[in-house]
């Protein structure tokens, strides 16, 4: 029976054709779907995995890093007199209202204020060395390569920033931001930029990193319960950056309305698979229903109609997976912002092959009319 349902797909191949094709668009369309989510919420916390720092110090409460709030800078001296704490460094986060050099209008832009120097532990990961050094220059600014049209500038152009002339040094890769765009500075550079006179040039978190990155929990629970240097919160940058991306998939109801379009692509792709297949069953009923007269049950006829939904799933999805790959890279190539993980991954397989599975179930109605009468007529 195994080999008779592949045989089938092998001989009757234009039958199951769209089935496949529904199958593959759908799984393509699944994995498509959760590589953009990935990638857009990710970029939530672009601050963090670009970066080298094991611990992230800021305010009480705060859920994701454009939300955070000046801290007390005294509590820099806190983490120093920590043993296990090698470095510490500063991050500034000013936002702030951009004019383009050729009058493209405003733009909210997001200042991100670094430690310039080359072994920096901010975006250590997203800016080479000798493009962060070109920060120490005064009142010099880099600016992501997907953001170049939007702020209307190319690299030796000059901007005004709150008010204060600034000129791009140079452009660089993977600093796109979810819900604004981030331009990066040096920390002398983003205090004078910070025109909020509250602020009084406090840092909004402190980086840190340790001797030894195992200890990341146990340093930061220690770190956490002294309250004498003003409020503030630990958190390692795991940690942050997890609460960063879930900020922005759950509690700002994004991820619901993700959810709901995976759920209407499931629905889509089940009907509109089923129909093909139950097309494909009633296409062969009378070769069923000569089995039938032969002796073969309708339970043996049934597992066919899975197996044959199983092989309609697979081949769908062997061509998603490669058309997927495809269309991955050339986002990537355009700097559309797409992420796709091992976990999501298989549970876009899931996904489709239980939506061929579904449509298998759907199918074996087109079964009752497997009669050996039927023949008869």
């Amino acid at each position: 029976m195994v080999a008779l349902a592949r045989k089938t797909l092998v001989y009757e191949w234009r039958r199951f054709l769209p089935a496949i094709l529904a199958v593959g668009f759908a799984g393509l369309l699944q994995l498509l779907q959760a590589a953009l989510v990935l990638g857009i919420f990710s970029s939530a916390s672009v601050y963090i995995t670009g970066s080298s720092a094991d611990l992230w110090i800021g305010y009480p409460g705060t859920q994701s890093v454009s939300l955070g709030r000046p801290i007390d800078p005294d509590v820099e001296m806190r983490l120093r007199m920590d043993p296990a704490v090698a470095r510490v460094e500063p991050f500034y986060w000013v936002d702030a209202d951009w004019r383009g050099a050729h009058d493209t209008g405003g733009e909210s832009v997001y200042v991100t204020g670094i430690d310039a120097r080359a072994d920096g532990l901010m975006f250590s990961q997203a800016l080479p060395p000798a493009l962060r050094e070109r920060l120490a220059e005064p009142d010099a600014v880099i600016v992501d390569r997907a953001d170049v049209d939007k702020l209307g500038v190319t690299v030796g152009d000059t901007a005004v920033i709150n008010g204060h002339r600034v000129r791009v040094v140079g452009e660089s890769s993977g600093l796109r931001a979810l819900g604004g765009v981030n331009v990066v500075t040096s920390l002398d550079t983003a205090r004078q930029l910070d025109n909020d006179p509250t602020d009084l040039g406090r840092p909004t978190y402190l980086l840190a990193r340790l001797h030894d990155p195992a200890q990341a929990d146990a340093v930061a629970a220690r770190l956490r319960g002294d309250k004498g240097f003003g409020p503030y919160d630990v958190w390692t940058a795991r940690t942050f950056a997890r609460r960063s991306v879930l900020y922005w998939m759950l509690d700002t109801g994004a991820g619901a309305g993700v959810v709901f379009l995976a759920g209407i692509v499931f629905l889509v792709g089940a009907v509109i698979t089923s129909q093909t297949l139950m097309a494909a069953v009633a296409g062969s009923v009378r070769e069923y229903a000569t089995l039938n007269a032969l002796g073969v049950g309708v339970g043996n006829l049934r597992w066919v109609v899975l197996e044959q939904a199983f092989w309609v799933g697979a081949i769908g999805l062997l061509g998603a997976t490669v058309l997927g790959f495809l269309l991955l890279v050339a986002a990537r190539s355009q700097d559309v912002p797409v992420v796709l993980n091992i976990p999501i991954t298989l549970l876009c397989v899931v996904l489709a092959m239980a939506l061929a599975a579904v449509s298998g179930l759907v199918a074996m109605r087109s079964l009752r009319r497997a009669d050996p009468a039927s023949l008869l007529r």
